[in-house]
């Protein structure tokens, strides 16, 4: 086996997200670009230093285009950073949840994940990669900071010169002086599934008349629910919708909401239509909830969770705490205080929701852009929550509407919507959010029809278990009624900016809780446009995506 050192240029790029390095394909396939992150990777978590003896290290993706060639490049280079042993997903298939779960289950020193989320694939499409400690979350900013300090100074990598290692069969492999095991990506985290939900109830469920369907996107979800839902569940053959992976989506945009999964959406709102539709993402950590006819937004659904947990019986002693993202609605703020335990309010991010569940401060957490999870892993989880709703429903003998009408009975509903607009130029968005900022000094106080503006602010946040200081998170404008109008620039695209708009409103009497949410946030959704100049600014005449 050769080592080779490969000279390279240092990393130009800007300083990856949240959500780690997100380009264009072409951009990944460009001379040293992914080599250039992975060494930065290496060299940070090693300490500039071969990986200490008996390292391994977690590898996988959602099926994406240009998955299978950058996982060989990556084993390569593993082998040539002294790794002593890669678990990998077969065909270069792991989940995002499934990937945290092998990750915690074996001990690994973390993992290297290959997804760009929700975002589309295809040669034209996007790529990303990050990189997961051992906890099996998505690395603090003190590692991607470290990470891309690093990728700035390189002047070389190091990978070795092997023939590929062939993935798409399980087994033991040996690549140089490292060794490779090719693993069922379905196994590990089907078995945690069911140690955590109570399957026999779910069956019993399912074998009745109650009809379900599950549109995988054609993303990496496809073969988990076939596994999960239909083999092991017993629900009927074809429930799993789009269920192959195919490296773009099937040209479709693996985003589970109420625009993107429309074909799911199509199904829930016929005549016919089963009792119960979910729907995933690329990389399987979203989850969208649908009952017949009937849409239940992310909020919801962690607060309907958080409210009915102890039906699970992996959540059967109770729940710790709860904590969601700062746009995320106060709905499980309710329950929360009902049930006697904190709820943590966040900036968006999963990683800050890690550091509350490895202090045992909470159980449950989620955001409102359709990702929902718990402690059993560090990430959010598509099909964990599709399931969480499947035990639900099978204990309760309700619909869907059903139970969130008692739902808002009982804690009131917090009506609730995100307005996307997708792709505007950078240069624009950020213009708008400077111009918001710009008139905080002016709006407390000020009276738009029945509002009255309480205050405005830019949200920050203090790590309560490592003292960080996130700032910048978003901007609020909150009113004396409770109701408030949040702003805020998503860092999860490639291709200009994306502004989102967050609109809630509490509404107690249950008289009036049915109503169509976009009627009912009408006088906050025209508020927003005033003091943004949106359209002005755009010339945008509604949101490309409204959930």
């Amino acid at each position: 086996m050769n080592i080779n050192s490969v000279a390279t240029t240092p990393f130009k790029d800007q300083k990856p997200g949240t959500s780690g390095l997100r380009k264009k394909v072409a951009v990944f396939q460009s001379p040293n670009y992914l080599e250039n992150f992975v060494q930065a990777v290496f060299d940070t978590i090693f300490g500039n230093a071969a990986a200490p003896p008996d390292t391994a290290l977690v590898l996988g993706g959602d099926g994406r285009y240009y998955n299978r060639e950058a996982i060989q490049i990556i084993l390569r280079m593993a082998a040539a950073n002294g790794v002593a042993r890669v678990l990998v997903g077969q065909g270069g298939i792991l989940s995002t949840p499934a990937a945290s779960c092998v990750i915690r289950k074996y001990a690994t020193y973390g993992g290297l994940i290959l997804s760009a989320s929700h975002n589309p694939g295809g040669p034209e499409g996007d790529f990303g990669i990050k990189y997961n400690t051992a906890n099996g979350g998505p690395a603090p900013e003190k590692i991607t900071d470290a990470i891309y300090a690093r990728s700035r100074e390189l002047s070389g990598y190091r990978i070795v010169d092997a023939p590929a290692v062939p993935i798409d069969k399980t087994g033991n492999y040996r690549l140089g002086e490292m060794d490779v095991e090719v693993i069922d990506p379905v196994a590990d985290y089907a078995e945690l599934m069911e140690a955590l939900f109570d399957f026999g109830a779910i069956r019993e469920l399912l074998a009745g008349d109650f009809g379900l369907c599950f549109d995988a996107m054609h993303a990496v979800t496809g073969p988990y629910a076939k596994e999960i839902l239909e083999r092991r569940l017993g629900a009927a053959s074809g429930s799993v919708i789009n269920g192959v992976p195919l490296e773009d989506f099937g040209g479709g945009h693996p985003d589970p909401n109420l625009t993107y999964a429309h074909e799911l959406v199509e199904i829930m709102y016929a005549v016919d239509a089963p009792d119960l539709g979910a729907a995933s993402d690329g990389d399987g950590d979203r989850n969208m909830i649908l009952g017949r006819g009937f849409f239940v937004t992310p909020s919801d659904s962690l607060a309907v969770i958080a409210a009915n947990a102890i039906l699970a019986p992996g959540y059967a002693a109770g729940i710790a705490g709860i904590a969601r993202s700062m746009p995320t609605s106060a709905a499980a703020d309710r329950v929360a205080e009902k049930l006697g335990v904190p709820c943590f309010e966040t900036p968006t991010g999963w990683k800050f929701f890690g550091n509350l569940m490895d202090a045992g401060k909470v159980t449950l957490c989620g955001e409102e852009s359709f990702g929902t999870g718990s402690s059993h892993v560090r990430e959010k989880d598509g099909l964990w929550a599709v399931l969480f709703w499947l035990n639900i429903l099978a204990k309760r003998h309700l619909s869907v509407e059903q139970i969130l009408i008692k739902h808002w009975a009982e804690y009131g509903r917090n009506v609730y919507s995100r307005h996307d607009y997708e792709a505007l130029p950078s240069d624009i968005a950020a213009d708008i959010m400077a111009h918001l900022k710009g008139r905080f000094g002016e709006l407390p106080g000020q009276v738009f029809g029945d509002y009255r503006v309480k205050f405005c602010d830019d949200f920050s946040y203090t790590d309560p278990i490592d003292g960080s200081v996130s700032t910048g998170q978003g901007l609020r404008i909150g009113m004396d009624d409770g109701s408030r109008i949040v702003f805020r620039l998503s860092g999860t695209g490639t291709e200009g900016a994306t502004l989102r708009i967050y609109l809630e409103a509490f509404e107690p009497d249950p008289s009036r809780q049915g109503a169509d949410a976009q009627l009912s946030l009408a006088p906050l959704i025209a508020i927003a446009d005033e003091l943004s100049q949106l359209r002005q600014r755009t010339g945008r005449e509604r949101p490309t995506v409204i959930t």
